[in-house]
């Protein structure tokens, strides 16, 4: 069984350029295939699901906090994002 399955209604998205080798592209290809979703979804899912298991990075989250004006953590240099 896949550990991601696609939903039939998708959040609101946005653009992320991102470079990934190409065994990994034709990989997330396959499997977006084999779970009948887009590999965007497979991304943003296996995202999800490595934030909610790194407890690590839990714990570090929950001393930074995020302001989504900005796109950056507290404590960074504030630069507005577009």
């Amino acid at each position: 069984m896949a550990p991601l399955k696609a939903l039939s209604k998708q959040p609101k998205t946005t653009t992320l350029p991102v470079r990934l080798e190409e065994a990994f592209r034709h990989t997330l290809d396959r499997y977006a295939k084999f779970i009948e979703a887009n590999p965007s979804y497979v991304v943003g899912d296996a995202l999800r699901l490595l934030f909610r298991k790194d407890t690590a990075f839990k714990h570090w989250a929950g001393r930074n906090t995020y302001d989504p004006k900005y796109g950056q953590d507290e404590g960074d240099a504030l630069t507005k994002t577009a």
